[in-house]
Order: C-alpha cells, then structure tokens, then sequence
C-alpha cells in the first residue's frame, strides 16, 4: 500500500512552507519553502505595509510542486491539509472572490488611530470584556481604515478574510474562517461567543462581510476540481485545520493546555501561554485571543507575548560590538566567561520599535552599569542575552497575574534558544524547565489537519512522535543570583519608563 501524508502549508510574511508528514510514523517526508529569498513587502509610506494575496498563492504552487516531486507523492495520497498563516492580516475580496487590493499585513501601523478611538468611545470595560483586548492595531481597525479612506472599494467588499482564510478561499472555493481567526481581528465576543456585533456597529460594517465560522478541526472545506487541477491535487482532500502562526506554533510544540508556554526567540519573540480562564491585562500589555482548541465549553486562550528586540539585539552586538567575524557560537564562548549578571551591566532591549509589554511605549535599547576599568564587550554580549531573557520574564510576570501558572516552556532548538546562556539564564530566572523540541509551524499544521479530519483521537497521539532534544531544569543552587541579576535589570528599565 502506497504510504498516506498529511500536507501542512505555512504562509509567512517572508515565504510559505510546505512540508508533507507520513500519516502513520507522524515524520516528516519533506519540507520546502518559496521564494528562497525573502518575500517582497510594499510600503508605499511609513508604517504601511502590503503583499499581494496571490503572490502567496503562486509561492504555495511552488513549494508544493518542490516537495511533491523530492518524495514522488501523488495527489491521492494526500489525506488532508493545514494552514498555517501570519496573523492580523486584511484580505478584502468581491462577489466573484478576487482580492480587491493588497492584504494589509500584520506590521504594518496605519489603523493604529482607529483602534484607539474605539477603545476611547467604547469604554475599557466593553472592550477589555468583550474582546479581552483593545481594538488596537488588529484586523477590524484595518478594515475601518480602508472604510474611511477607500470608500468605494469598501462598497464592493463581499467578504474579508485572513490571510490562512484566502489560502483556503484558494483551495475549496468557499469562504469560511474561524473564532480563533476572528478573535485575532478583534471580531470575536467571548461574553457572547458569537462574532463582535457591538464593534461592527461601531465601525459600520455589515455583518455579512464576515465568512462563516467553522471549527479549527474540522472538515472546513474541501479542495475544489480548479484547485486540484491547478495543484496536482486529488478534488474532495479535506482541509482539516487552520490557525494563526503563534496558536500553530504552540500546537506545534503540544502546547494545549492550562499553564503550558511556548516560546520562539527569532528577530523578535514571543512567548504564548494557554489561560483556562476568560481573563485579560487590564493595561493590555499582552494579548488574548482563542487558542485552537478554546470552546464555549472549555475554555482556552492563548495569551500572547511579543518583544520586539529579541534576535534583532544578539545579531547588533555580534555585528557592532563583538570581535569581526566571529559566529554566533563563538560570541557564547566568549561570554560564558563572565559570571551570571554580567559583573553590573543590564541591556534595556527595546530598540526594535514601540512594545506592547511597556503600554506602546518606544523607549529604545540602553546600557546600564558600564564601568571602564572592567566591563568589555564580552560583558555587554552577555548582558544584551540577559536583558532578552529577562524582558521575557516581565511579560511572563503579567501572565502570571491573569492567573497563568508556568511550570514548563516549550521551544525549538533554533535562533536564540542554540544559546547555552539564553536558555539557562530563562529556566533559572523564571522557575519552569524549558523543554526543546523539533518540530516546525508547516508540520504542525500537518498534523492540526490529522486532527481535524479524525485520523488522530487527540493532540498527544498526533504529537507522540514529536522528538524531545533536551530539557534545561532551573538552576536551584545559583537562582538566587540570577534573580538578583533580574532585579537589577527592572531597576534600569524603571530609569526608562
């Protein structure tokens, strides 16, 4: 019998990865990405930031055809699909399902001012109550803003979608989305469990623009006979789950339940952990949406962290302030010569742009403590690490407050947690043992859509196969020091803020 895949495709901002996983072993056949070069992003002006919708397609067709033709699958071998995609994003499409502009992606700031007058004219308490967030920047500000300034082309608008929604819209010709999807737009009432009514009056939206709501797991749709043909698919595939990139990346590393935390430490960070209460910041410094597997039964919500001056500050200090040339893993040699709180020196990491962990402040990166006759740049190595892992832990602190209980983190062994450093310096400061896996966000969808379509019972029999590289267990003998090293850097950050 010809072995049977699952297909999991993962829209990003830069590429779309594609990666086939064998249905009975649960391992990965093959994975590819396109473009190999980072996607392009228009900014027509500052702060602006757009793709086109049917780029993504085209470098779908491409990373499909690349893996397709690596393991020599055919299409029927294919028993369902996933969809993983970058969140926040505006795709407004007509009555004959064509985008009508440029989706508006998750970075770009324009609908800022929209979001902050709802949040004003609404109230705290109906915003915060209701959506568990302020409007924000989010999809639904996106919209008002094409409302306000395109207002022709919001009278043709049929339905909006995001951007995993108009992968599917692709692939089946049906237009559906979820409440998580929705939650992440702001268009989500978790008091009424229903799409947010009270917020589309606000801004003058239709109801009807809204797709239908399906299930995150779940026959949402099938692959139409255009699609199969155009893919080298087999028409009727089941897609069987979609979410965003920060709810699959958690489902990627089993992360389902009450008190489990995913971390990823790339450019910018995230840390994401599932609450089993409705609950919210009330300053909203991070924020709620619906996990994958949040119902009205059952609640989970994936409370999200972002730092925007992760990866970003390690790859400044090793090209601005580390001896040329060296590796990434040869700055770490480097620094583990100098002792746990960096002999003083604390790095503020807020360079990359306001943070949403300081309320929308941008205070910029600093360097506190230097001292001339001892502090060199192996100091100033650790300590931007440091002040990385120690941002994490202030949101982590917030988190806690909602009622979060962090006993364990989830993460790949990829970007900052390779750093010995990093991740001991985040299990000890924090108190949770960090668990590094292998696993990817085209994977996981992978296997969300085994879920979906039944082939798996439940998230750890989809997730049995999922490969544990090692544990890193807080330092119990020197936390103290690390705790210190921690105070002293929320006493620099309170100099900033």
């Amino acid at each position: 019998m010809e072995k049977q895949f699952f297909l999991g495709f993962d829209v990003g901002s830069s590429s779309v990865k594609a990666s086939l996983v064998e249905m009975e072993s649960g391992q990965c056949a093959a994975s590819a990405f396109f473009p190999e070069s980072e996607a392009p992003i228009k900014a027509v002006r500052a702060g602006w930031a757009e793709q086109s919708p049917e780029n993504w397609w085209q470098y779908l067709k491409q990373s499909l055809r690349k893996i397709m033709d690596e393991t020599g699958a055919k299409g029927e071998q294919i028993r369902a699909i996933g969809i993983s995609y970058q969140m926040h994003g505006l795709v407004c499409i007509d009555k004959e399902l064509k985008p009508l502009r440029d989706a508006i992606i998750w970075c770009d700031s324009r609908a800022v001012p929209y979001g902050e007058r709802a949040f004003n004219n609404l109230g705290s308490d109906l915003c915060l109550g209701h959506l568990l967030n302020s409007p924000g920047n989010f999809t639904a500000s996106k919209l008002a803003w094409v409302k306000d300034n395109e207002p022709e082309l919001f009278d043709k608008i049929y339905k909006i979608m995001l951007p995993g929604d108009y992968i599917a819209l692709k692939l089946s010709g049906e237009c559906n989305t979820t409440a998580s999807g929705l939650s992440e737009g702001m268009l989500w009432d978790f008091q009424e469990n229903r799409p947010a009514k009270f917020l589309m009056d606000y801004f003058g939206f239709p109801e009807s623009v809204l797709p239908t709501v399906v299930p995150t797991f779940s026959v949402q749709s099938q692959v139409c006979r255009a699609a199969a043909e155009e893919l080298g698919l087999k028409e009727g595939t089941p897609i069987g789950y979609r979410a965003g990139d920060q709810p699959n990346n958690a489902l990627s590393l089993n992360v389902f339940n009450p008190g489990e935390i995913a971390a990823t430490a790339g450019t910018s960070g995230v840390v994401y952990g599932v609450l089993g209460d409705v609950n919210y910041d009330p300053k909203s410094r991070v924020n709620t949406f619906a996990h994958v597997n949040h119902t009205a039964e059952a609640n989970r919500l994936g409370v999200l962290l972002c730092i925007n001056g992760t990866g970003i500050l390690n790859a400044w200090m090793r090209r601005t302030v580390a001896p040329e040339g060296i590796s990434y893993a040869e700055m770490n040699d480097l620094m583990a010569a100098v002792p746990i709180g960096s002999e003083g020196v604390s790095v503020i990491p807020f360079g990359n742009g306001a943070e949403r962990v300081l309320e929308n402040r941008e205070i910029g990166a600093s360097i506190h403590g230097v001292n001339f006759n001892k502090h060199g740049k192996a100091h100033l190595m650790r300590a931007a690490q440091e002040g990385i892992v120690f941002s994490f832990c202030y949101g982590m602190e917030i988190m806690r407050e909602m009622g979060m209980d962090i006993q364990k983190i989830h993460a790949g062994r990829a970007n900052m947690f390779l750093s010995d450093i990093f991740r001991q310096t985040l299990a000890s400061t924090s108190g949770a043992s960090i668990e590094l896996l292998e696993t990817d966000g085209s994977v996981g969808a992978a296997k969300g859509a085994g879920m979906g379509c039944g082939f798996y019972k439940d998230h750890d029999e989809a997730f049995a196969s999922l490969k544990r590289l090692a544990v890193i267990d807080p330092d119990l003998a020197r936390r103290e020091e690390y705790l210190a090293a921690y105070e002293q850097w929320k006493k620099a950050l309170s100099k900033e803020v």
